[in-house]
């Protein structure tokens, strides 16, 4: 009963906001959910269904890697852009890698 004769000049505790704060939350979540249930249910609908969108993600992955590799040897290493593609570039790289082994 304390807490509904309360005045709005006199002080509250953490306590009775959070009270408060939950039983307007409340409040408003059961609202919301009687008139999704009772006008209008919610359909969702992907504009891009979730295999796609995995399939597109190692499609960027693959893309990616690609263009590092090729702004990488190519232009801060100084060398042919063309030349990422070569196997022979490749190997002499894992050969430089191992040789520090």
């Amino acid at each position: 009963m304390a807490l509904n004769n309360l005045n709005q000049d006199q002080a509250r505790t953490r306590e009775e906001y959070k009270k408060i704060r939950s039983e307007a939350v409340q409040k408003r979540t059961n609202l919301k959910k009687k008139a999704e249930t009772v006008e209008n249910p919610r359909v969702r609908i992907r504009l891009i269904p979730i295999w796609l969108r995995l399939i597109l993600l190692i499609v960027f992955m693959f893309v990616s890697l690609i263009v590092g590799a090729v702004v990488g040897y190519g232009v801060l290493g100084s060398g042919k852009v063309t030349d990422v593609f070569k196997e022979s570039t490749w190997t002499h790289i894992i050969d430089l890698v191992d040789k520090e082994k």
